[in-house]
């Protein structure tokens, strides 16, 4: 229930249009309920004989009511969905606000599809949280107090009557609603987030399932999944129709004991006014079981946003970040120590490194051995508990996050590209870039004379990750947007992996070519590429 407090706070900005969208709602049951008692009270004088006089100004309030219960409703539903989606607006920037600062590892915890289905599915389900958990009790509440008081005025008992019903159906019922669903809502959310992870991997893995034969097994785990979510949606469907049942024996029930009550006590012609009254009464009541049944999923929901958002950032940023260093910086490691947790291994232990700018840096060790992770270091995705890294005597601890990362180029064996242009893929290397400085880093890239034999040039699309290229020209365009981004400092990670030999020499020659006047840490197992380039430090990582 706290999450779903810290979900209301968010509501602050727009109190306004929330206590609007609160007053319609009032607004338009107090039409409908006096629409429908003035109606009732007109039809007894009519049937009982009292003469057109006795009707008085009931004719112009039916009408009143009438127009205005349209009205009031129109109003209601257009201001309570503006108040429904701005909370999913603020939701939605909240959370990536949140989760912003996070460290790249700290995300790497969460698989894609689940952190997918957070994104999406569990805030839309939140989205619900005005029109589900804030309009209807405190509708309810006004409602049940307004309509006790009329009550009271014609008879105290039926008065009572009408309020316990409106109690039981108010209060026991979504209990009892919440109580039977609240497991079933939190599997809907459970189920869906396991389908939805699956099928994220099922769909990258595509391929190589179909390639190795596995398919069928993993259409059965779909399947099941499926048959699954399926399971619990059909509970929750069995239990919006005993609510719903219940709710129709509650006002019925409630109509039935103050007729009963009534009769003998209040004058003829009010008797199907209390009766109508009473039935009208009860729709601001029912929403609170639908509330009730869906809580669960709310709280589900609510919880698993709130996971992923109340993560301590490990690597915090500077309360007051110091100057970017030159565009020519000196890059240096003292006695750094760096683990991903404090249960696992060293993967550096007092380390160190020198790098005068323009230092051509080979760096080899086995795979697994930490060579990857240095770039997680000095990009700031990871924090190191012991130690120095300073850039141009500036400690890298001080440095806006941002700064840091413009300092570096990056390139590695899976550089992501982007489903959408060449052009744009490489644009994301200097967003502001013109096209023809993004036409000059594809020359320098030698890429250029490929873009132009495409029907669309630089406006061809590439495909989900890049697919509709080859690995050969993923890299070059990869490293067409690193040289747009003209960071002093290159960190190249496995660039050639996964290219044959030919392919691979050609890439690996245009990176060093281009990075001639730059800093550059070059991490690779091919030897073979590296035999024939002079690197002025070479450094083997050895297991710590």
């Amino acid at each position: 229930m706290v999450n779903l407090l810290r979900i209301l706070r968010l509501m602050k900005p727009f109190w306004r249009r929330t206590l609007l969208a609160l007053l319609l709602s009032v607004l338009t049951i107090g039409s409908s309920i006096a629409l429908m008692m003035i109606s009732a009270w007109m039809i007894s004088v009519a049937a009982l004989q009292l003469g057109i006089t006795s009707l008085g100004v009931a004719p112009v309030a039916v009408r009143l009511f009438g127009l205005s219960r349209a009205v009031f409703r129109y109003l209601e539903r257009l201001v309570s969905h503006d108040v429904t989606f701005r909370l999913l607006a603020r939701l939605r920037v909240w959370f990536y606000e949140r989760i912003e600062p996070l460290s790249l590892v700290q995300l790497q915890a969460f698989r894609s599809g689940d952190l997918m289905a957070r994104v999406v599915s569990d805030i839309e389900e939140l989205q619900n949280f005005y029109l589900r958990l804030v309009s209807p009790p405190i509708v309810a509440v006004i409602v049940t107090f307004g309509m006790g008081l009329t009550f009271s005025v014609f008879d105290g008992r039926a008065a009572l009557v009408l309020v316990a019903f409106m109690l039981v159906t108010g209060l026991l019922l979504p209990v009892l609603t919440w109580w039977i669903g609240v497991r079933a809502g939190s599997q809907v959310i459970d189920s869906r987030t396991q389908l939805n992870t699956h099928l994220v991997d099922t769909i990258q893995g595509i391929s190589d399932s179909l390639a190795f034969g596995y398919a069928t097994q993993l259409r059965a785990a779909l399947d099941g999944m499926n048959s699954r979510l399926a399971h619990w949606e059909r509970q929750m469907g069995r239990l919006d129709g005993l609510q719903n049942g219940l709710s129709v024996l509650l006002v019925n029930g409630a109509a039935v004991v103050v007729l009963w009550i009534a009769i003998g006590r209040v004058d003829g012609v009010m008797l199907a006014t209390l009766v109508l009254g009473t039935i009208a009464a009860f729709e601001a009541i029912t929403p609170l079981a639908l509330a009730g049944q869906h809580l669960g999923q709310e709280l589900t929901a609510a919880g698993r946003v709130f996971e992923v958002i109340d993560s301590t950032p490990t690597v915090p940023e500077p309360a007051q970040p110091a100057s970017r260093p030159l565009t020519s910086p000196d890059l240096k490691l003292e006695g750094v120590s760096f683990r991903y947790a404090a249960e696992e291994r060293l993967i550096y232990a007092n380390f160190s490194l020198a790098l005068p700018y323009g230092t051509k840096l080979l760096l080899t060790g086995e795979s697994g051995i930490g060579k990857s992770s240095l770039i997680n270091i000095l990009l700031r995705f990871a924090e190191y508990e012991a130690g120095h890294i300073t850039v141009d005597g500036t400690d890298l601890r001080t440095l806006s996050q941002e700064d840091v990362r413009q300092m570096f180029g990056v390139m590695t064996q899976r550089t992501h590209l982007f489903n959408t242009t060449i052009g744009e893929n490489i644009r994301i290397g200097r967003t502001a870039a013109s096209d023809e400085e993004i036409v000059a880093a594809a020359q320098a890239a030698h890429i250029h004379d490929f873009i132009l034999s495409l029907p669309h040039g630089y406006d061809t699309f590439v495909g989900e990750g890049g697919t509709l290229l080859s690995g050969g020209e993923r890299q070059r365009i990869a490293l067409a947007r690193m040289l747009l981004k003209d960071a002093p400092i290159w960190l190249l990670d496995e660039i050639t992996a996964n290219l044959d030999p030919v392919t691979a020499a050609n890439v690996f020659r245009a990176v060093l070519a281009a990075g001639a006047d730059r800093t550059f840490i070059v991490m690779t197992h091919r030897m073979e590429l590296v035999d024939h380039y002079r690197f002025n430090q070479h450094v083997r990582l050895a297991s710590q």
